[in-house]
C-alpha cells in the first residue's frame, strides 16, 4: 500500500489540508511537487517564498512558489515532476481562496479572484498534466488519479458565499466530466469535501448559533483525516473508485449521494395551467432540500 515511484502535484500545498497532504504523501513513500502562490485566505501575496521554505528539508520533496490559475505554472509543475521525478500520477487540486459577500452587495473582481483561483486553477493544472498522465498510462506506467477537494458550501450553500460555493460546486461538476473523459485510461478521478481547522474555518463569520457551534467544533478537527483518504485514493487499492464525493469530518467519511431526480410529475398534454400547476407541485414538495446552510447542516460533534 506504499506509494514508492509514485508523483503528486498538490496546490496550496504549503499550509493547512493541503500541507498535511503533501506530508502524508511523502510519508507514504511518493514523491510531491507542491505548489504554492503564498498568498492570504482572500488571495492577497504575504508569503510568497512560502512553498520553498516549507519543503526546503523534506526529502523527495520540490516547491513551486506561484499561482496555478496562470497556465505557466501549471505546466513548470507538470514539467518539474517529470524532470525531477519521472513522471505525474497524482495530482490533488486543494489551492482556494474566499472572499465572502452577498450577492445584492457582491464584488465583481472578489468574483472573479475566487472563481480564477478555486477553478480555472483546477482547470489549468488538469489541461496540462492529464495529457502526460494518459500517455503513461499507455505505455504501461500504473494509471494515476486525480483528488479535486471541493466543499460543503459548494452542496448546501451558505449565507455570502456566492463565488467559493460556486467554485467549489465547478469543480464538483468538473470532477464528473473528468472521470468519464479519463476513465478509458483507468485514471480516476474523486472529489473530497474537507471539514478540518483551516484559514477557511477561521474566517467563518457565524449568522446564528448554529453556526457559531459549527464553526467551535471545526477548529478541533485535525486535517489528517483528509489527507488519508487523498493518499488513499492514490493507491492501487482505489483504482476501482471514480467519480465519487467524499466528505471527510474527523474520523467520519462520508460518501455523498449526487443530484438525481428523486421525484417526478406528468403535466397533462400542452401543459399545466398555473393553477393546476400550483396543485401538482405538491406532490413533489415531499422531496424538497431543506433550505439549510452546511454550517447548520454540519453542527453536530465530530468524531475525534
Amino acid at each position: 500500500m506504499d506509494l514508492n515511484g509514485r508523483v503528486a502535484i498538490v496546490t496550496g500545498g504549503a499550509r493547512g489540508i493541503g500541507l498535511a497532504i503533501v506530508e502524508d504523501l511523502l510519508a507514504h513513500g511518493a514523491a510531491v511537487v507542491a505548489v504554492d502562490a503564498g498568498v492570504s485566505i482572500s488571495g492577497e501575496p504575504v508569503e510568497p517564498k512560502l512553498a520553498e521554505e516549507v519543503l526546503r528539508n523534506k526529502a523527495n520533496a520540490a516547491a513551486i512558489c506561484g499561482d496555478i490559475a496562470d497556465r505557466g505554472i501549471a505546466i513548470e509543475a507538470v514539467e518539474l515532476a517529470q524532470e525531477r521525478f519521472g513522471g505525474v500520477d497524482l495530482i490533488v487540486n486543494n489551492a482556494a481562496i474566499i472572499r465572502d459577500g452577498f450577492i445584492f452587495k457582491s464584488n465583481p473582481e472578489a468574483w472573479d479572484a475566487v472563481i480564477r483561483t478555486n477553478l480555472t486553477g483546477a482547470y489549468r493544472l488538469l489541461a496540462a498534466g492529464t495529457p502526460v498522465m494518459r500517455d503513461a498510462a499507455k505505455a504501461g506506467r500504473a494509471p494515476g488519479a486525480i483528488v479535486n477537494l471541493v466543499s460543503s458550501a459548494g452542496i448546501y450553500g451558505n449565507f455570502g458565499q456566492g463565488a467559493y460555493a460556486a467554485a467549489k460546486a465547478g469543480l464538483l461538476g468538473l470532477t464528473r466530466v473528468v472521470a468519464h473523459d479519463l476513465a478509458r485510461s483507468r485514471i480516476t478521478c474523486n472529489a473530497v469535501a474537507p471539514f478540518a481547522a483551516t484559514r477557511v474555518t477561521e474566517s467563518i463569520q457565524p449568522a446564528n448559533e448554529p453556526q457559531a457551534a459549527y464553526k467551535k467544533k471545526a477548529l478541533q478537527v485535525p486535517a489528517l483525516y483528509v489527507a488519508r483518504l487523498v493518499t488513499f485514493l492514490a493507491t492501487p487499492a482505489a483504482s476501482h473508485i471514480s467519480g465519487q464525493l467524499f466528505g471527510v469530518r474527523g474520523r467520519e467519511v462520508m460518501i455523498f449521494n449526487q443530484p438525481r431526480p428523486a421525484s417526478k410529475l406528468l403535466q397533462p398534454k400542452d401543459g399545466y395551467d398555473l393553477l393546476g400547476f400550483a396543485q401538482g407541485i405538491k406532490a413533489l414538495e415531499p422531496h424538497f432540500a431543506d433550505l439549510v446552510t452546511d454550517l447548520e447542516a454540519f453542527s453536530a460533534d465530530p468524531v475525534l
